[in-house]
């Protein structure tokens, strides 16, 4: 369900805007979505895990809260964010 060390530092590589970042919203942003991700395909098989299912629904709602910031600062990064990540807003 986790993801792995090398797959979060690919994903920091990805998204970071300059080298050693990794606590912009677009990095933070992509490791919450690929998480969320990993647990929706947990849910396929363990669909009565409820403690887990609370743990996403903290993730989702984090990662709203992250691009609703950065779409009030900075418009132009959250729209091309959400194209990179495939949101649907």
């Amino acid at each position: 369900m986790s993801i792995t060390t090398e797959r979060k530092q690919e994903l920091i590589g990805e998204y970071a805007a300059k080298s050693e970042d990794t606590g912009s919203p677009e990095v933070q942003v992509a490791i919450l979505t690929e998480r969320i991700v990993n647990l929706t395909e947990h849910f396929k098989t363990h669909q009565k895990d409820v403690h887990s299912r609370q743990g996403l629904l903290r993730m989702v709602s984090r990662r709203r809260r992250l691009l609703d910031y950065l779409k009030s600062r900075n418009p132009d990064r959250y729209g091309t964010l959400i194209q990179r990540l495939g949101l649907r807003k």
